[in-house]
């Protein structure tokens, strides 16, 4: 019997607990109310017990990663999020980097003899990073390489890129669709509800721009993520909201592929003084999106950000792909505080964090397509699979 059975059985189950339960079961959606609920007033066992039990009807015991690396023009700044560790104003710029186009392709070329599938590009606004900019990268990008999956760019930026363009949304995508653009990272989010954006991400697209911008990328049968920035001054509710416009929004197109809920950092921002949320506020944070996005395919543990560890602890409370190898190329989460200051994994280390609390690991490519079953394989360095000596060596490359 599983945890969820056994919490069923147990007559102290609250009702509203066993309601919320026995509609998910039966394939019925949730309510914002009862979203708020879950937050609110279950227990973390119950939430945790009901997000595993979805995750592993959708994928049993896989869990997804990719080998990617970070690709980031620059972190100097038009906007000034509060929330923001990683950021630079324009007047500070000698405090960051601004790079062109060929600073960019000779970072990609290092890759060149290595089996990476994604590259994935987000950085800050500036003027001289425009329509123009952009789309000569992506085609320089697929002319280098054209196997190479490009994920780039967030509603913020393309949001600003086109307003100088003066071009629609509709025209702005399949421009960038035509130059390369392959799928649309899901930052940029931060909270939708005016309430609270307005307060730490305020001259930045809002949030039905944000949706709108991925509405149109949807249109054009393209695939994009979702994020959520919470753990910081926003309330059950305002999480609430950002879901259902998600799901709703999911309803509509179908594109989303994974949300992936992201935890505020408190380091080098203006919103320091805001304490950073438990790993049990965590832990129901990605329970209850699981719970809550019953059209959204995956839920990701952002191993960068939230740490390994709890990123280990998640694949029991919904998460089933703990995104990729990183490879040192990002600095937007260890700039505030997180706690994986040189972000980057080896396939071998990636494959064993998820071995290690007993999940089956799966690399796939940026939209799932699966690329290596890492189920029994063995890499020459361990010892504890001693018994799957018949099955081939992974290249741990």
């Amino acid at each position: 019997m599983d945890k969820l059975s056994i919490l069923l059985s147990d007559d102290s189950l609250a009702k509203e607990d066993r309601a919320i339960a026995e509609k998910v079961l039966s394939g019925n959606r949730i309510t914002e109310k009862e979203g708020i609920h879950l937050f609110e007033n279950s227990d973390l066992g119950f939430v945790g017990a009901l997000a595993n039990k979805i995750r592993e009807d959708r994928h049993g015991n896989k869990t997804y990663f990719n080998r990617n690396f970070h690709l980031e023009p620059t972190n100097v700044c038009l906007y000034t999020c509060t929330f923001c560790s990683y950021s630079r104003l324009i007047k500070k710029r000698e405090e960051g980097w601004e790079y062109s186009i060929d600073d960019m392709m000779d970072i990609i070329k290092t890759y060149d003899d290595k089996p990476v599938t994604e590259v994935h590009i987000v950085g800050g606004v500036l003027p001289q990073y425009d329509l123009k900019f952009y789309t000569d990268l992506f085609k320089t990008i697929k002319s280098h390489r054209s196997d190479l999956h490009v994920k780039a760019l967030t509603p913020v930026e393309y949001h600003y890129i086109f307003k100088k363009a003066k071009v629609d949304y509709a025209e702005g995508m399949k421009l960038m669709k035509e130059a390369g653009l392959d799928s649309m990272p899901g930052g940029g989010a931060e909270i939708f509800h005016p309430e609270i954006r307005d307060e730490i991400a305020g001259g930045k697209c809002s949030g039905e721009e944000w949706l709108s911008i991925h509405r149109e990328w949807h249109k054009l049968g393209m695939r994009s993520n979702a994020t959520m920035l919470y753990g910081h001054i926003e309330k059950y509710h305002h999480r609430i909201d950002h879901l259902e416009k998600l799901r709703s929004l999911q309803d509509e197109t179908g594109g989303f592929q994974t949300f992936i809920p992201l935890k505020f950092r408190n380091k080098g921002n203006q919103m320091s003084h805001v304490n950073e949320s438990t790993v049990v506020e965590d832990l129901k944070m990605y329970a209850v999106s699981r719970i809550y996005l019953d059209n959204f395919d995956h839920i990701k543990a952002y191993w960068p950000m939230i740490g390994r560890d709890t990123a280990q602890l998640l694949l029991a409370f919904g998460a089933d792909d703990l995104d990729g190898t990183i490879d040192d190329t990002t600095k937007i989460y260890s700039m505030a505080g997180a706690e994986e200051q040189n972000p980057a994994l080896s396939t071998e280390d990636l494959v064993k964090l998820i071995r290690n609390v007993g999940r089956n690991p799966v690399e796939r490519d940026t939209l799932y397509n699966v690329v290596t079953d890492y189920t029994g394989v063995v890499f020459e360095s361990d010892s504890e699979y001693k018994g799957y000596v018949s099955l081939p060596v992974a290249n741990p490359n």
